[in-house]
């Protein structure tokens, strides 16, 4: 089954409380402003505070010292007023939004982003991480970007545009670790032991009719057939997985579970023509499995064990390489549809549309006629033979098939609907005016200046304009306003390193791929000749991808 998945959003590296500012001296949260730091003139430092004040000067919560805060699952950015904490964290995949993420499933999987193989779950990240935030309008009072470069002071960031930092995160996991073909780690999620002692169960009680002589050794051999098939299913997802390696896509990882595999691709495929090459090479490698077999099968004896363990293999993958042509999603033949539609309209979301509406058809004629058909014997054996407990089992199987590929195929629908809006996520729409201060500037001072030169982030810079670290909007919350005129900008700025300098031209899933890799509550927004243009906040992201999800595609 070939899926596609989405990215996943940027993570907010801090898990201190969202608190609503009460100081109207404190910059205001939210996108819209145009960036450009200003330095004011340097006021002089106030004097020290009254004796029944000193003990207030020790830090308070929220007013920790600057360092990388730990990342945690925030809470979602408020709505309503604006709130100047920064926003939550949330995962992709994910697959894992998620890196926004392609899978290609085999089976009936749910979509998410990924290809599986058998009735496969294509898990669909749609979470907030990874989508494509549009930029919110600008808010009353403040004033739009700004393109000149007069009141921006000079900042050596040394940033590539759309270079990603190094190193990457770590690996997703998702069970044991078999292997890395092609570079691309193989897991065995622990659902897939439920499922191989399953085959086992009933695998082996067919034996027992086939070949009575075996006794207790029936369940050795079912379990090597679990294995086996297992095995057919992992060549079905590598063919996916080579195909996306040819095609320049980025696999993050083969998965083997409960209902097939999944290869989850991280982005999508750029023309309609590899797309339809994309889905169809899993199935394709499923009937030539099922060809092999077939003619092994040929060259021994029915009656053996060979001969047995040949003929269910030849069967399993048959119906593997069927089921998956079926043309909707989430089913490798949905993606084979889109691809085509997607060709006739030129619409990618068109093609979408339309595979997932006839991957909901299958879902409802699969729950329906899946049970039919056995009572009818069209699928083998005996009308007569079908009892109460078999009528059971099969309307519980076909409900199980029918959610997986609905549910799929709605995802899909998400899936298509966040990448259709990845492009409006710009940095430069997204980024708040910022004003430099001095390491030993005052908490009161540098909120002033920012409220005079209409900025909304404080960067803190050396003596020759380079910046050294972002003041956290949560830690400015945290310090009472009485004690702010002796609390210096450098106690509540979080150093920057690396991966939190991002270039003002970034956009879409690039702009994803580099705040994913590295999680914090706000980064430092600079131009291609290293001016700081401007600080660009995780709940600005989260705020604009909402906003961007809620509107009809």
């Amino acid at each position: 089954m070939d899926v596609s998945g989405g990215s996943g959003q940027p993570r907010s590296g801090n898990d201190e409380p969202a608190e609503q500012s009460a100081d109207p001296t404190a910059p205001a949260a939210g996108p819209g402003d145009g960036p450009g730091p200003e330095r004011g003139p340097r006021a002089p430092r106030p004097a020290a505070p009254p004796a029944d004040q000193a003990e207030e000067t020790a830090e308070e919560p929220g007013t920790t010292q600057a360092g990388r805060p730990p990342v945690s699952p925030g809470t979602p950015a408020g709505t309503g007023k604006e709130s100047t904490a920064p926003g939550t964290d949330s995962t992709a995949t994910g697959t894992g939004t998620g890196k926004d993420s392609t899978a290609t499933g085999t089976g009936t999987g749910k979509d998410s982003t990924a290809t599986g193989t058998g009735t496969g779950k294509d898990s669909a990240a749609t979470g907030t991480p990874g989508a494509a935030p549009t930029p919110g309008p600008a808010e009353p009072g403040h004033h739009p970007h700004s393109h000149d470069h007069d009141h921006r002071s000079l900042a050596h960031a040394g940033i590539a545009k759309g270079e990603p930092p190094e190193p990457r995160p770590k690996e997703p996991g998702g069970g044991i670790l078999m292997g890395r073909p092609f570079g691309v780690p193989v897991y065995v999620a622990p659902s897939w032991f439920l499922v191989a002692a399953l085959i086992t169960w009933v695998f082996g009680g067919q034996l027992d009719r086939v070949l009575p002589e075996l006794g207790a050794a029936r369940y050795l051999v079912s379990l090597f057939f679990a294995v086996a098939f297992y095995a057919s299913v992992l060549v079905h997802e590598l063919a996916h997985t080579v195909a996306a390696i040819r095609f320049k896509l980025p696999v993050r990882r083969i998965q083997l579970q409960f209902f097939g595999g999944v290869s989850e691709i991280e982005k999508e495929a750029e023309t309609p023509g590899r797309e339809f090459v994309l889905a169809f090479v899993g199935p394709l490698l499923s009937l030539v499995l099922a060809g092999l077999f077939y003619l092994a099968m040929t060259a021994v004896e029915p009656a053996t064990v060979p001969g047995v363990l040949l003929a269910g293999l030849m069967v399993s993958n048959l119906i593997v390489a069927i089921f998956n042509l079926l043309p909707g999603l989430p089913l490798d033949g949905g993606r084979m549809l889109r691809a085509v539609v997607w060709k006739l309209s030129g619409k990618p979301m068109t093609g979408t549309v339309a595979a997932a509406w006839v991957g909901r058809a299958l879902a409802v004629a699969v729950l329906v006629g899946l049970p039919l058909l056995n009572q009818s014997g069209a699928l083998g054996g005996s009308s007569e033979d079908v009892g109460g407990m078999d009528t059971v089992t099969d309307a519980l199987l076909a409900a199980i098939l029918a959610a997986i590929i609905w549910t799929g195929a709605g995802n899909s629908l998400r899936m298509a609907r966040l990448r259709e809006h990845l492009p409006e996520l710009r940095a430069r729409a997204l980024t708040r005016r910022a004003v430099p201060v001095e390491n030993d500037t005052p908490l009161s001072e540098a909120l002033r200046r920012a409220n005079a030169a209409g900025a909304r982030a404080l960067v803190v810079v050396d003596a020759d304009g380079n910046p050294l670290s972002l003041v956290r909007e949560a830690a400015i919350v945290g310090v009472p306003e009485h004690r702010r005129p002796w609390v210096p900008v450098s106690g509540l700025a979080q150093e920057l390193t690396d991966g939190m300098r991002v270039s003002a031209e970034l956009a879409g899933e690039e702009l994803l791929d580099v705040l994913r890799a590295t999680p914090a509550t706000e980064y430092l927004v600079v131009e291609e000749t290293g001016e700081i243009y401007g600080v660009l906040s995780a709940a600005d992201v989260e705020r604009a991808f909402v906003k961007a999800m809620a509107r009809p595609a």
